[in-house]
């Protein structure tokens, strides 16, 4: 069986370590109006931490760095697994410029607040950890 191709979401995390960034997606169809981690396919010979960042300039006009691998994985469809990754803006204020209609900055205690999809639910309890150690 080959090995799945791998799709990078990034837990992008603001300045001060209090919030985290999710997009609601304009496209396709199927998905449209609900919330995920920015991101995209990892394309060949790309290391995911160049594709989260790649992802990231494309999807949200920033300049941004990936930081470690958040536990666990998601079947996106048969052949794809998305990965969360931490990531931290270096430069640039996010906009919604690909496949996203509106993007919201949320704290721990707003995570539950939108539709996330379903292949992004697996690392809520880490990024709720992330940033509930920013906050100690």
């Amino acid at each position: 069986m080959p090995r799945p191709r791998i799709v990078v979401g990034a837990a992008l995390i603001s300045a001060d370590g209090s919030r985290v960034l999710a997009a609601r997606r304009s496209a396709p169809a199927a998905l449209a109006g609900r919330w995920e981690f920015p991101g995209g396919k990892v394309e060949d010979g790309e290391s995911s931490e160049q594709a989260l960042a790649r992802e990231l300039r494309e999807e949200l006009g920033v300049l941004a760095e990936a930081g470690r691998r958040l536990p666990g994985a998601a079947a996106v469809r048969p052949g794809l697994e998305l990965h969360i990754w931490s990531a931290r803006l270096i430069e640039g204020a996010p906009r919604p410029l690909q496949d996203h209609s509106e993007l919201r900055w949320l704290t721990g205690r707003e995570l539950l607040e939108v539709d996330w999809l379903e292949q992004d639910r697996f690392a809520l309890p880490a990024v709720r950890e992330l940033l509930a150690r920013a906050a100690r």
